[in-house]
């Protein structure tokens, strides 16, 4: 028997950074019973197309802003984490 068990193949998170073009959110959605609602956007940043699924049709960010966020390349699409949408702050701005 091997030893350390099960090892799982974890998929790699990828790091995004592009400007807001477009935004279309569809719903709100409920999976099945318990489960919060929940809303689906197709975001538009810098040519490419996201999914990102949140509990509100508020983003939190406007298009023509400056976007960051995680996401992972998956067999449906390019789908961003949930929580990790947020504007992008320039350093230089700061001081």
């Amino acid at each position: 028997m091997a030893q350390g068990g099960f090892r799982r193949n974890k998929v790699q998170k990828l790091q995004g950074k592009g400007e807001l073009a477009s935004v279309k959110t569809e719903g709100p959605y409920i999976e099945w019973v318990g489960k919060p609602e929940f809303y689906r956007h197709t975001l538009e940043i810098d040519g490419n197309t996201y999914r990102y699924e949140s509990d509100s049709t508020d983003l939190g960010v406007e298009i023509g802003e400056v976007v960051v966020f995680r996401y992972v390349d998956h067999k449906d699409g390019l789908v961003i984490d949930r929580r990790s949408l947020g504007r992008w702050i320039d350093p230089a701005s700061l001081m």
